[in-house]
């Protein structure tokens, strides 16, 4: 018996010992079609659905796919002697094939494969798990059958399971130091597909550790620019933790080494030292907070060593108004303005070893590993300059020993938990937007003009978000992406109750930023205001803004 071969990265092609015909186009897209759900069975109508793409089979359809089928069994007999491995049952046919057989098939056992040799820490046979199953790609998955929608949808499910193992392969080549090899691969897919977060991330590491410093900043502000202009969010925790990383390596290159050189000098003087600032953008567009920006700089002008606590629920605004109010605050902390996170990209608590570190780095020190010396080191240098804190999302974190206790530097701290900060800071209260200014930031982010042609359904829509400014974020970043849609529909949709948050995220396309920006228990709603229920229980899995 003949070996049976088929490939579907690329054209279809057919081989048994050799190239095999696989018939006329009709029956080729039949191929296909049972190849896209290997070992599956594929009803009729998807069949039909995939072969007559005018969505107007023949009264003759299911004839014709008789036909079809028994051509290919023929085939299948004749070269390979493999006629039982495509059956008739359940009212679809059923193509029977291995991994070995089917180059789609094989892909996925080896990005699996791959996949687990990372969870084990077998970096070396993982990255060559993955460099294996790139080789099998040849084009774009069913090449010259896109005309039937079925095979078109497809194309696109390997194109993205593709892109994910891309971006696995080479965060690994990083960790391998294979720096070289992933900025000139990772470019061009990143250029392609600009919203792959993770992708532009190993770009922007790839090429900072090539030398290439000016590119990879100029790649975060590329993207930057994008997500503001396009869909009015700021870049994802993802890229923003990248970005702030170059930053910070980038300030401490430029440092004395310590012990030497003017950092160490104004540690001893009490001089001056200018740090980086290390901040995300400003917004691309910053609306509302009137009377929270005026009380801050009022609490930040008539304090001397100022704490001010930003508290509200979950995806309000918060670490937007907070960095916002350090843009604005430039000349006012002229030895720099930095965020520190206090939760990782996952929700979870940093170490205090890891954020004094972190604040070590950033006033020009190199970290000792010792965390009352860092510490000691951290506040001397604060209590000698005057720069703005903001530690974002403190949910029960002692702040006490990182807060300055002398000089005259600012802190802002982002919560929803205001008990997790000192009695003596000064409250702030954030909450929901107005609804004018909800709508005004859905109009950023879908078209102003769009908003326009009906400005009551706009409202109607912010309403079903719970004027909460994620949500807005979400549910226009979902209009726009889908313009068909109208906003008279997208409003009576979110009225109607279940499933609220399907209609923010079905798609896919806003829940990359919704994961990044809101984990975390957010169950409770604003103050004075209920959330729809759905986005609340989503809300428990993704990450506070």
């Amino acid at each position: 018996m003949k070996q049976l071969r088929f490939s579907v990265l690329g054209a279809l092609t057919m081989h048994a010992g050799g190239p095999v015909d696989a018939g006329p186009f009709k029956q080729r897209l039949t191929v296909a079609t049972l190849l896209a759900r290997p070992n599956t069975t594929v009803p009729v109508e998807t069949l039909s659905e995939a072969v007559w793409a005018d969505g107007q089979p023949p009264r003759s359809a299911r004839k014709n796919l008789q036909v079809y089928v028994s051509n290919l069994r023929r085939l299948l007999d004749l070269r390979a002697g493999a006629a039982d491995r495509l059956v008739h049952e359940n009212g679809g046919y059923r193509l029977r094939v291995t991994a070995k057989e089917l180059d789609s098939l094989y892909f996925r056992e080896l990005i699996t494969a791959g996949r687990n040799a990372r969870i084990g820490g077998a970096t070396v046979p993982a990255v060559q798990h993955f460099r294996q199953a790139f080789k099998l790609w040849r084009d774009t998955p069913f090449t010259g059958l896109h005309r039937s929608p079925v095979l078109a949808a497809e194309a696109q499910r390997l194109i993205g399971r593709r892109l994910q193992a891309f971006e696995d392969w080479a965060e690994l080549e990083l960790e391998l130091g294979n720096n070289a090899v992933v900025a000139d691969t990772v470019s061009e897919l990143a250029e392609r597909y600009p919203q792959r977060e993770r992708l532009r991330a190993a770009q922007m590491t790839a090429l900072y550790r090539c030398g290439r410093q000016t590119e990879a900043l100029q790649v975060f502000e590329e993207v930057r620019r994008q997500l503001a202009t396009e869909y009015g969010l700021p870049p994802t925790p993802t890229l923003q933790e990248a970005y702030d990383a170059m930053i910070a390596e980038r300030h401490h290159r430029g440092a004395a080494p310590a012990g030497t050189g003017p950092t160490a000098a104004g540690l001893a003087t009490g001089h001056a030292v200018a740090a980086a600032a290390v901040l995300p953008p400003p917004a691309g567009h910053f609306v509302g907070r009137d009377q929270q920006l005026a009380k801050a700089a009022e609490l930040l002008r008539g304090r001397t060593r100022p704490l001010i606590v930003l508290a509200g629920a979950a995806g309000i605004g918060k670490t937007a108004l907070a960095v916002h109010l350090a843009h604005q605050s430039e000349r006012a902390y002229p030895d720099g303005r930095l965020l520190v996170r206090m939760r990782d990209g996952d929700g979870r608590p940093r170490p205090t070893r890891e954020i004094l570190a972190q604040l070590c780095e950033w006033c020009g020190r190199r970290p000792t590993g010792d965390p009352e010396q860092d510490l000691r080191a951290w506040r001397r240098w604060v209590g000698q300059r005057r720069v703005l804190l903001i530690f974002d999302h403190v949910d029960g974190d002692d702040l006490g020993p990182l807060l300055p206790t002398e000089g005259t530097s600012a802190v802002l701290v982002t919560t929803r938990r205001p008990v997790a900060v000192p009695p003596h800071a000064d409250r702030i209260d954030v909450p929901c937007l107005a609804p004018s200014e909800a709508v005004d930031l859905l109009a950023h982010v879908v078209g102003s003009e769009r908003v326009e042609r009906d400005r009551a359904a706009a409202y109607d829509v912010v309403a079903g978000t719970g004027l909460l400014p994620l949500a807005v974020h979400v549910g226009g970043l979902k209009l726009a992406t889908m313009r068909f849609l109208s906003l008279r529909d997208y409003a009576d949709r979110l009225a109607a109750g279940p499933p609220v948050l399907d209609q923010l995220t079905d798609d896919g396309s806003g829940r990359p930023y919704a994961d990044s920006w809101y984990r975390g228990d957010a169950a409770a709603g604003p103050p004075g205001r209920t959330v729809p229920a759905q986005f609340r229980l989503y809300a428990r899995e993704v990450i506070e803004a």
